[in-house]
C-alpha cells in the first residue's frame, strides 16, 4: 500500500481526504481546526491510516503562505513526511475536469489523488532550517522597503524644514546624523547653541564609537553652522512638521536597528549550510544574496538539470505556437519565486559593476553585442548564471573565474 492524505489548508481551518492506496480513499473528507484540538483528531486520522496500510502516511498541501504553519509544524513534531507544491500544478489538475467543481472537499481529494499521478518530494530534515532562512530574509526586504518609504517622507519634510542639513555629517542617514537631528531640528536651534555645546553634544553621541577626532568634529559643526545661516526657512511656521520629523527619525533609527539584528541572525543561519560559502564564491554574490538564493531555491536536490532550476525561478522564456503562427517575442514565465527572479538580477548587476565577474561581463557584452536589450542581456545573464549555481552546487566546488 500507498498511504497518502490530501490537505486543502484554509485560514484556521483545513479539510483532508485520506487514501490506503491508489483509487482506494478511506471513509469521506474530514475537517479539523488549526487549535489543539483540531490537531489531535487529525493525528487521530494519521494513525487510524497508518494502523489499517501498516505504513506512516505522506501528507500532500499546496502552499498558502503562513496558513499551513499550525499544520506543518505540528507534522515535524510528530515527523510525518509532507510535501508542499506549487498551486500552479493542482490547478492544472482541476483545469482538466469537464466539471467546475471548486470546493475545499474537492480539493483535498484531487490533492491526495495528484500523489498518485506525479513523482514528488518529501520535505527532509533540512527543510524547517530553510524556510527558517526564508523567513528571515523576506522579512529583510520587507523592512527594507519599508525603511526606504519612510525615509521618502523624512526627505520631503526636511526639505521643508531644514533642507541645508543634508551634507553636514556625510552619510546622511547614519545614527549620528539622526540622533543630532532630533535635538536641533531647525536652523534657529543651532544658531541659539554656542559652538562648544555643539561640539560637546556631537562628543556624547560618538562615545560609543572610535576614530573621530577633534578636528573632524569641528568641521561638522562649521558645517552645521554655515547650512543653519543659508536655510531659507529661519523659523518653521508649521509646528506638525517639527513631529512628523521626530516620528520619522525615530522609525529610521529602529528601522535600522531591526536589519542590522536580522542581518546577524540570517548570517549566523546560513553559515551552518554548506552551500552557503560554494554560492558567495561567484563574484557579485554576498552575504544577503546567498542567503536569499539559498532560501529561495531550497533543497538542490530537487533539481536534476539546470534548466529545472530556470524554471523554478521563473527566467525561462515563454512559448507560444498554435498551426503556423509561431511568437518570435516571448516574455519570461515569472511562474516562480519572485525574490530568487531579484535575487539573481542583483547579484548579476553586483557582477558586472567595476566587471568583478569578468566570465559573466563578457557573456553580457556579447548579448549586447548580438543586438539584446540591457534588460533581455541582464536576463540572460541571470540564466548563466543558474547554471553555475547548479554546477558548483553538485559538484561541491568553489567557482572560478577562468
Amino acid at each position: 500500500m500507498n498511504p497518502v492524505i490530501g490537505l486543502d489548508i484554509s485560514k484556521e481551518e483545513s479539510h483532508g481526504q485520506a487514501f490506503l492506496d491508489r483509487g482506494k480513499p478511506l471513509k469521506g473528507t474530514f475537517q479539523f481546526e488549526h487549535t489543539r484540538e483540531g490537531l489531535r483528531k487529525l493525528l487521530q486520522v494519521l494513525q487510524d491510516v497508518e494502523h489499517l496500510s501498516g505504513l506512516r502516511p505522506t501528507l500532500i498541501l499546496e502552499a498558502t503562505g503562513h496558513y499551513q504553519s499550525p499544520v506543518v509544524q505540528f507534522l515535524e513534531e510528530h515527523h510525518y513526511l509532507y510535501i508542499v507544491i506549487n498551486p500552479l500544478i493542482s490547478n492544472r489538475l482541476r483545469k482538466s475536469n469537464l466539471r467546475k467543481v471548486k470546493t475545499d472537499a474537492a480539493d483535498a481529494y484531487l490533492l491526495g489523488d495528484l500523489h498518485y499521478k506525479e513523482e514528488f518530494q518529501p520535505f527532509k530534515k533540512r527543510g524547517v532550517q530553510l524556510l527558517n532562512l526564508r523567513y528571515l530574509t523576506r522579512q529583510f526586504d520587507s523592512f527594507s522597503k519599508m525603511c526606504v518609504q519612510t525615509k521618502l517622507q523624512f526627505q520631503a519634510v526636511l526639505d521643508q524644514v531644514f533642507p541645508a542639513y543634508k551634507g553636514v555629517f556625510g552619510a546622511m542617514y547614519s545614527s549620528i546624523s539622526l540622533r543630532f537631528l532630533n535635538e536641533f531640528p531647525t536652523s534657529y536651534s543651532v544658531l541659539q547653541t554656542d559652538e562648544e555645546t555643539l561640539k560637546s553634544k556631537i562628543r556624547v553621541l560618538l562615545s560609543s564609537k572610535r576614530g573621530r577626532s577633534e578636528s573632524w568634529i569641528s568641521e561638522r559643526v562649521q558645517r552645521l553652522l554655515d547650512a543653519a545661516k543659508q536655510n531659507p526657512f529661519q523659523q518653521t511656521l508649521y509646528s506638525s512638521h517639527l513631529i512628523n520629523l521626530k516620528i520619522l527619525i525615530t522609525l529610521i533609527l529602529q528601522y535600522q536597528e531591526h536589519l542590522a539584528e536580522l542581518e546577524q541572525n540570517i548570517d549566523a543561519l546560513a553559515k551552518e549550510i554548506e552551500e552557503y560559502d560554494f554560492i558567495q564564491s561567484i563574484p557579485g554574490i554576498g552575504h544577503k544574496i546567498a542567503a536569499t538564493i539559498l532560501s529561495e531555491i531550497g533543497e538542490f536536490d530537487r533539481f536534476d538539470h539546470p534548466k529545472k532550476l530556470v524554471a523554478f525561478a521563473g527566467i525561462d522564456p515563454s512559448v507560444f505556437a498554435s498551426g503556423k503562427f509561431t511568437a518570435t517575442r516571448n516574455r519570461i514565465t515569472k511562474r516562480g519565486s519572485r525574490q530568487l527572479r531579484y535575487a539573481l538580477v542583483m547579484a548579476v548587476q553586483c557582477g558586472l559593476i567595476r566587471s568583478r565577474n569578468t566570465r559573466l561581463k563578457e557573456f553580457y557584452d556579447r548579448k549586447r553585442a548580438e543586438g539584446k536589450p540591457h534588460k533581455v542581456a541582464l536576463v540572460a545573464c541571470a540564466n548563466k548564471l543558474v547554471h553555475w549555481l547548479f554546477a558548483i552546487i553538485k559538484s561541491k566546488k568553489t567557482f572560478r573565474l577562468t
